[in-house]
Parts: C-alpha cells; structure tokens; sequence
C-alpha cells in the first residue's frame, strides 16, 4: 500500500487499487445487484414504495400467483415494466461498457431483470434471473409481445397465460446462463461484485466461484463484504466513474 499513499490523497486509495487491479486482471467479470438498477431510478425489487407496498412480492413473483391470482401478477409485473419506459443506465453501466469494449472485462452476470447492462451497450451478459420485456406464454413458451402482456391478452397460439421471462420464486435459473456465468467466473482473476446484499441463493454464490481478487461495491456495508479483498463503499456510478478516470489518467 505504499505507492498508493505516496500517489493517492486517502479518498482515492481504493479507487486506485481496483484501477491498478483492472490493468494486470487478464480476465475481469462484474456481478451486479439491484444497487446498479435504483440509481437509475428503478426501485428495489423489495422496496416498500409505490402501488405494491402493503403487498409482500414474494407473494406475487410465484407460480402460484401466475395461476391463481392471475390480475394481480400482471399488475405488479406490468407496473414494473412501466417504470422501465423511462429508465435510463446511469453513467456506471456505460463505464462497464466501455472497459468491456476496450477488452477489460469478459463478462457480467447480473440478478437485475430491466435489461439495462444491455441497454448500455454490454454484450457479454448473463442475465441470471430472466428478463422482464421477454414476455412468452405459460403454458406452451411461445414468446409474446410486452404489449399484449400489459393489456391482458392471452397466448394467441394456445390462449394460455403470458407471462415476463423472468424466474419466480420456486423455480430454476436460465440453466445456459447460469452455467456460462459460471465457466465466466471460474476462468476470471478479478471479480467486481457491485450493488448486492448477497442474500438470494444460489446466485449469491457467484463471487465465490473465483479463485482470483474480490471487489464488494455497495452504497452500504454488508456483513457479506468480510469475504472480499476490497470493499469500497458508496455509489456505484460515482465509485465506477471515479476508477474509470484513474484509469484514463494513467494511460496519459
């Protein structure tokens, strides 16, 4: 840590280790949480704001909601899918972009269902919890449109019910996506975790598959940061942007 204090005021020690981490890294893969998605606006999948706050989300993301409370599951869902029309990827998801252009970073894996690493201009990305515009039928898999989700229409092939490709709670991970992620994670010597409270299993076990440096971004402590070799604390567009100009800095 020497250079970094005689180099660095003690504000941008961390930032410059990850930097510093991100130029010898050979493989680099991100992990991101729904941290990345609020600062853009998007509320937490478990926030208690908006129109479902008396209503427990584990209680509608499940297949029995899908069967039994259809309107209701299409409400909560399609309330989501509006609150994505106006999201935009804030500055950190272009940074990933960019550092994956620029060959940086292999891959991200992500819990987020809004689309917005894509959106930003990511490739490489696995999106291990589904995404919520791929809206197909329940009961045959036929994709469908968003629009016909939101207005109640049925499967025009069988008449089942559509449904957002996301996974509810009970059943399984994309499985090719999952195992892509993986061989991602398994291959990397740097993994950046960002945004997750690391809670929701077995996606939470993804940092732990690498065998290289561990990164723990989040706006708050986490008892799960303790397994990392570097926590840095705050937002992640500003911690991302802060790296990204340090990086820039350096190649001058």
């Amino acid at each position: 840590m020497a250079w970094l204090e005689a180099c660095y005021p003690e504000a941008e020690q961390k930032a410059a280790l990850l930097a510093n981490w991100l130029l010898t890294a050979e493989r680099t893969v991100f992990f991101t949480g729904a941290g990345m998605s609020t600062e853009s606006n998007l509320p937490d999948f478990r926030s208690k704001e908006g129109w479902w706050r008396r209503i427990d989300p584990r209680t509608v993301a499940t297949p029995d909601a899908l069967n039994d409370d259809y309107p209701l599951f299409k409400d909560f869902y399609a309330a989501r899918m509006k609150s994505l029309e106006a999201a935009v990827p804030h500055a950190g998801y272009h940074v990933i972009s960019s550092w994956e252009s620029r060959g940086m970073v292999q891959a991200v894996a992500t819990q987020n269902v809004d689309g917005l690493h894509r959106k930003a201009g990511s490739r490489n990305v696995y999106e291990l919890h589904g995404r919520l515009q791929a809206v197909r039928c329940s009961r045959c898999d036929e994709q469908a449109s968003e629009q016909d989700f939101r207005r109640g229409i049925p499967c025009q092939i069988c008449g089942g019910k559509l449904r957002p490709g996301v996974v509810l709670f009970g059943e399984i991970l994309p499985e090719k996506d999952w195992d892509d992620a993986l061989a991602a994670v398994q291959q990397s010597d740097l993994i950046i975790t960002i945004g997750t409270s690391l809670e929701v299993y077995p996606a939470n076990q993804i940092p732990l598959m690498s065998s290289g440096r561990s990164v723990y971004i989040n706006s708050e402590y986490s008892g799960a940061a303790a397994d990392f070799d570097l926590v840095l604390e705050g937002r992640a567009g500003e911690i991302l942007q802060q790296v990204d100009r340090l990086l820039k800095s350096v190649k001058k």
